[in-house]
């Protein structure tokens, strides 16, 4: 079986998108998935699953809509990708609540850091399926906006350590 992280698009945060995690649990326990456990109630599922990486968000994604009856966003990792994103963050030593990673479907576009807009003294750098942003102010003060990443999802890398650790210990 695979070790896989999913994340969960605009999910318990601001007051929008109300989702318990025990109701995310059952949902991924009736997909078929196994040893489900949650981490923090943002959206943040570890689990394991003879399934690809692209079955395994379809049948999220659908089991979310009809729950949420709207799509939610859904972002898949191996436990393998989850350690190697990690273990290329290009700001070692940063605050690591205020590094986030900005999960992707796709490679960012070569030419994404040219539509960047109100940088302030923000850091972003390019990924393999992700952005990664230093946010020396913190995140809520910023007017940072990375058009490129509007579809995915944000989590600071306290966060991605804990979820790469977990789905490694599967």
């Amino acid at each position: 079986m695979t070790a896989y992280v999913a994340l969960l698009r605009a999910v318990n945060v601001g007051g929008t998108g109300k989702l318990p995690m025990g109701d995310l649990r059952a949902m991924c326990e009736a997909a078929g998935f196994a040893r489900v456990e949650t981490y923090i109630a943002s959206g943040n599922i570890v689990f394991e699953s003879r399934a690809t990486a692209a079955t395994v968000k379809a049948a999220i994604e659908s089991q979310l809509e009809a729950y949420a009856g709207k799509p939610v966003g859904v972002l898949v990792r191996t436990a393998a990708e989850m350690a190697a994103l990690l273990a290329a963050n290009p700001f070692p030593g940063r605050d690591s609540s205020r590094t986030v990673a900005v999960f992707l479907d796709a490679a960012p576009p070569k030419d994404a850091l040219k539509t960047v807009t109100g940088q302030a003294n923000e850091e972003v750098y390019l990924g393999k399926r992700e952005v990664y942003v230093y946010y020396p102010d913190g995140q809520g003060r910023s007017k940072l906006r990375i058009p490129a990443a509007a579809s995915g999802t944000a989590r600071n890398m306290n966060t991605v350590a804990k979820l790469a650790e977990m789905a490694s210990a599967r």
